[in-house]
């Protein structure tokens, strides 16, 4: 923001005036003014009271009467204890409007690879990728109106025990079931056989244990976990039944993702399969031998030694010469790295895989891999219910499909109630309904810092008063009839203005943060800086649609003007939520 800078440069100026002390730029900071105080900016002067060695009171009015005099914009200034705040003038901030827009000029920022889903083909998507894909989506859409070149990824963890015990499941209880046969989604059609087999699998323990084994010895031994077991020796082996009893089922299971995916409104460049990666990394690991790196145990196994960072011994792989799971991640990044030489290249997961980002990135920086600086792990708290936690062996998870046709359901009733469809034709009823539902999941989900552990309650998400993604929805709709309404004299740029209510000027603030907060959201990979920007922004405009008349006043200049506020308020919540993947309602 140009004034911010300028006004920065003349507190620089100011102190050395003053104090005869040069301060360096990046030591002046500016903050908004509290509201209970008049002005627009505040500079607080504690950190300076060393060099002017004066009260706080008498140091911030001496820089305060300078910066006022050397700032046309700035027409007044207060103090409040230590705090300076300085107002601008009017003109100012009709300016600011007058030259508004949503666009940003940055261009060439870099190229960045968000990772974001990572779904296991053993069962459907559930409200903790809900979570996952909302925010991968919504970074990745900030960065790329940041000027940055983004690739999105989804790493498909299709392989490994998980996968077969689904695989066996269905190939004992199944009987040939299908999607078709059953009419139900092709993931939640395998999920269903991972909760059989956990079924099965338990009432087997319970069956050995009443024949004396310990516990620990009867999950070891139960008939269905080495059968499971020697399911994936098979297809790791190639056996030709195996695999394509295993192309079979995942093939429904993608079938059923992208209906999801196309209901959350996400999408990918670029998709990794784990079954392809997971032999990758081998050679790295024997090049981190070579490089005294890692180091061999007496029984083969490979290992490194962390300890001095902080952390613990890792193994990369076992005695028998299998990788284990951080050695398929270490030559995935190398292969998406050599792909696509990204800049930055963020994984989106949740905070319990913490420690094994930390070593991840840790073994590749050892290595030697300059391009691991880059390397950054969005993590992001889970996601509770009312209800409580979930448990996805014991068919208890809150699936993504369900939750998004309750919250299209939610909207659809609570729109009803207060009776916002009258005269709307009913397909463009049921596309209101599914706009709103989905506006609500999202934005609840993304208004949260992603490092924050979240409750999700969906009644509270649909409140149209509320800090919610309808109130925002519904204010660019009502600005959007408003459009509709003006005259076309009204709509034109042009108008010639000199004052502005005080609820105007207020709305005109809020718009101008919009380039910092999306460059702020860019560069802290937080969408939920935007979701409080838009709530500003849609209550700033309410409260000047309570405070003013658009359309009945009478001098046509001011009409034009706030008919002008009022389209680029609309214009900057359409952009905001789109950035967080949510669509505007043209009415409601």
């Amino acid at each position: 923001m140009q004034m911010e800078s300028l006004i920065k440069s003349g507190l620089q100026k100011a102190l050395l005036s003053c104090y005869g002390t040069e301060v360096a730029m990046d030591a002046i900071k500016l903050e908004a003014t509290n509201p209970d105080f008049r002005g627009d900016f505040t500079f607080v002067v504690f950190p300076f009271l060393k060099i002017s060695k004066k009260n706080p009171e008498q140091t911030a009015t001496e820089i305060g009467e300078l910066i006022k005099n050397s700032i046309p914009e700035i027409v007044n200034y207060n103090v409040v204890k230590g705090f300076l705040n300085l107002e601008l003038s009017t003109d100012y901030w009709l300016n600011v409007m007058a030259n508004y827009s949503t666009s940003i000029q940055n261009k060439n920022m870099g190229k960045v690879m968000v990772e974001y889903a990572s779904p296991n083909t053993n069962k459907p998507l559930h409200l903790g990728h809900i979570r996952n894909n909302l925010l991968g989506y919504s970074v990745s859409q900030i960065l790329a109106y940041s000027g940055y070149q983004v690739t999105k990824v989804n790493l498909i963890n299709d392989r490994g025990i998980h996968i077969c015990k689904s695989m066996l499941a269905w190939q004992l209880f199944g009987n040939g079931e299908t999607p078709e046969s059953a009419g139900i989604k092709g993931d939640h059609l395998v999920g269903k056989y991972y909760v059989e087999f956990d079924k099965h699998y338990k009432q087997q323990i319970a069956e050995l244990e009443a024949q004396g084994l310990p516990k620990e010895k009867a999950e070891k031994e139960a008939p269905l976990i080495l059968a499971a077991q020697n399911m994936l020796r098979q297809w790791e082996a190639g056996d030709a039944d195996t695999i394509a009893l295993w192309k079979t089922m995942n093939a429904w299971v993608y079938a059923g993702f992208d209906i999801t995916y196309q209901q959350l409104g996400v999408s990918f460049d670029q998709f990794y399969y784990e079954s392809n990666t997971y032999l990758l990394g081998k050679d790295l690991v024997n090049e981190g031998l070579e490089k005294n790196v890692f180091y061999k145990k007496p029984d083969g196994s490979v290992w490194i030694d962390l300890t001095a960072d902080g952390l613990d011994e890792k193994i990369v792989l076992r005695a028998d010469g299998t990788s284990v799971y951080i050695t398929q991640d270490i030559g995935t990044a190398q292969l998406k790295y050599e792909q696509f030489n990204c800049d930055k290249s963020i994984y989106v997961v949740g905070n319990e895989q913490d420690y094994h980002f930390k070593v991840l990135f840790l073994i590749l920086q050892k290595l030697g891999k300059t391009w691991a600086n880059g390397l950054y792990h969005l993590s992001y708290g889970m996601v509770d219910l009312p209800s409580g936690k979930m448990k996805s062996r014991e068919g208890t998870v809150v699936d993504a499909d369900d939750l998004m046709a309750e919250m299209v359901q939610t909207a659809k009733d609570k729109t009803e109630e207060m009776s916002k469809t009258d005269g709307i034709a009913e397909a463009d009823k049921i596309a209101l309904y599914n706009t709103l539902g989905m506006g609500a999941l999202k934005f609840f989900m993304l208004k949260v810092d992603p490092q924050k552990r979240m409750l999700f309650n969906p009644q509270e998400s649909i409140d149209f008063q509320g800090d919610t993604g309808p109130f925002v929805q519904y204010t660019y709709a009502r600005i959007r009839s408003m459009m509709r309404a003006a005259a076309a004299n009204e709509l034109t740029d042009a108008y010639t203005i000199t004052e502005a209510k005080e609820s105007e000027l207020e709305l005109i603030k809020q718009l101008s943060l919009f380039e910092k907060t999306i460059l702020d959201a860019a560069r802290d990979y937080n969408p939920a800086a935007i979701g409080t920007f838009a709530l500003n922004v849609a209550r700033a405009f309410n409260r000047v649609y309570n405070d003013v008349s658009f359309l009945k006043e009478a001098e046509l200049e001011i009409r034009k003007f706030r008919i002008q506020l009022a389209k680029k308020t609309a214009d900057t919540l359409k952009v905001a939520l789109g950035l967080m993947g949510i669509d505007c309602p043209e009415r409601m």
